[in-house]
């Protein structure tokens, strides 16, 4: 009988424990962030970055900072959706720790004020949150009033730093030096671009964005794809290759199919085709990121006809 009374006051001790146990998956007040300090408060993304600091990794991609966020509770933000033109409502779902998710996408909050928000961008696969580059993105957001008590504008806030052109910079030297080191191929922002001087070529940019393959705009400057008409030219053929684009607009075969057997006769045919069409009848203005010119591989599809 001893026995029993002891072991229902030790179930009723931890029963009581347990109920006075900070539970922040029910109870928002018991998180470390709360948002109800910050309601209805419109903040701007001002800077986007990698966990360096820097907008731009290492082939050229670049964070771009594009949000606009109001928090309307402990469980509901508001988020601008530049498709319809307006703010749409979205759940906050807490998940641990300061993750949330909300607009389809996962975030840990950094930090919160009046004045600004950090976030870090979250990669969530199966539940589990990706320990790689992919998670270590960070967004600053500066609220309205702050930012006009900065005396700026958002467009001013969002232009890459001089850390960014520092980077830039380098990288452009590095894969200028070495055209053909594929360790430091640096993708183009601003692709090269091509401008027929004869009738006979025309030269168009394929988008290759595509929301099944999960393609979003920046493959299209990570990624350039051109189709190259020549009509007439010397026979029918379609090859697609990779070229490189120097800094100065001279253009080199890099990638194309062929057995071993016929490789290099295939790699004189292919810059043939571009010495003798490209080089002579366009103008080739190359790749350039912040302003500097850099080498970068493009995708061409070569579609000659002889009539």
């Amino acid at each position: 009988m001893l026995f029993k009374k002891q072991f229902l006051f030790v179930y009723a001790l931890l029963a009581l424990v347990a109920c006075n146990q900070k539970n922040p998956k029910q109870n928002p007040k018991d998180r470390k962030f709360q948002f109800e300090q910050i309601k209805n408060i419109k903040y701007y993304e001002v800077r986007r970055t990698f966990a360096n600091g820097i907008a731009f990794n290492e082939i050229g991609f670049q964070q771009k900072p594009e949000w606009e966020i109001r928090f309307l509770s402990d469980t509901t933000v508001q988020a601008y959706s530049p498709t319809i033109n307006k703010m749409l409502n979205f759940d906050l779902i807490f998940s641990h720790e300061g993750v949330y998710n909300f607009a389809r996408e996962w975030f840990r909050v950094k930090s919160i004020s009046k004045d600004s928000l950090l976030l870090q961008r979250l990669e969530v696969n199966a539940k589990r949150i990706a320990n790689d580059v992919r998670s270590e993105v960070f967004m600053k957001f500066y609220s309205e009033a702050y930012i006009k008590k900065l005396k700026t504008t958002v467009n001013e806030l969002r232009k890459p730093r001089k850390t960014d052109s520092i980077y830039v910079q380098e990288r452009a030297r590095l894969i200028n030096t070495n055209i053909y080191d594929s360790t430091k191929f640096f993708a183009a922002t601003h692709p090269v671009q091509f401008v027929s001087k004869s009738k006979i070529i025309s030269i168009k940019k394929v988008s290759v964005v595509s929301d099944l393959e999960n393609k979003t705009a920046s493959y299209d400057y990570l990624y350039p794809e051109y189709e190259v008409n020549i009509n007439p030219a010397y026979k029918d053929f379609v090859h697609t290759i990779s070229a490189i684009v120097d800094q100065k607009g001279n253009i080199f075969v890099y990638k194309f199919t062929a057995t071993d057997d016929y490789r290099e006769n295939r790699k004189k045919v292919l810059q043939g085709i571009l010495d003798v069409y490209l080089k002579k009848l366009v103008k080739i203005k190359p790749g350039s990121t912040l302003g500097f010119d850099h080498s970068s591989v493009i995708v061409l599809d070569l579609i000659g006809k002889s009539n």
